[in-house]
């Protein structure tokens, strides 16, 4: 008799786990479902920006504006009353190196940004240091840039940078003894691919706000379930 009353409790009690757990899940799906949708940036008439979440639990981001172009995809879920987007892979940072030297007759500082393939790269934005006074600032064109030949102090480093996607290089030495005509290398890697993972995005009716970069970003919802 003891045997079946423990029985019997025990399949209650297992009985009344499984609904909970099914609730549980029912309303995570509900959740998730009623939050999947297509989510438009307001931002302006020359910035496009849409957030995808689909009710299979991946995202999918877009942005344009300018010569500005981001993109990322990965997972999305809630939790806590917010969303916690991760985007996957993870995206790989880019960088700057060193690479060859020539040497011109009796040529000024001649430099170059190029691809790892060596296409030249315009619109790198640098700054110039030397042995004694101010920095020199400018940009890069496809074919180099020269410093004037005016110029008789000693350049010392320079420092790269792409402002648009909040990348700079480390300082690098300028040596002339390798050469008056300096190459340096940017490998994009996954350059325009937005990290999320751990960025606030908090949920409103038929809105995302997405903490970045502090500002906000409001994206309102255009079309729902992920359509």
């Amino acid at each position: 008799m003891l045997e079946k009353c423990v029985f019997r409790i025990r399949r209650a009690l297992t009985t009344s786990f499984c609904v909970a757990a099914l609730a549980l899940t029912s309303q995570a799906a509900v959740a998730r479902d009623g939050l999947a949708g297509r989510y438009r940036l307001h931002d302006g008439p020359d910035v496009a920006s849409e957030l995808i979440l689909l009710p299979n639990g991946k995202f999918e981001y877009f942005l344009m504006a300018g010569s500005l172009d981001e993109q990322a995809q990965g997972t999305w879920r809630v939790d806590g009353g917010a969303l916690r987007l991760a985007t996957i892979p993870t995206p790989v940072p880019a960088i700057f190196s060193t690479g060859p030297a020539s040497s011109s007759a009796d040529g000024p500082l001649v430099l170059h940004v190029t691809t790892p393939a060596g296409r030249g790269l315009a619109s790198v934005h640098f700054v110039l240091g030397f042995d004694t006074g101010r920095p020199v600032t400018g940009y890069t064109q496809d074919y180099g840039w020269s410093l004037d030949g005016g110029e008789k102090r000693a350049p010392r480093w320079i420092e790269f940078s792409v402002p648009i996607y909040n990348l700079t290089s480390p300082r690098f030495a300028i040596d002339l003894t390798r050469g008056n005509e300096q190459t340096f290398i940017l490998t994009p890697n996954d350059l325009g691919t937005i990290d999320f993972t751990g960025m606030q995005v908090d949920i409103q009716p038929h809105r995302l706000i997405l903490h970045r970069d502090g500002g906000l970003m409001t994206f309102e919802e255009s079309e729902p379930n992920g359509q």
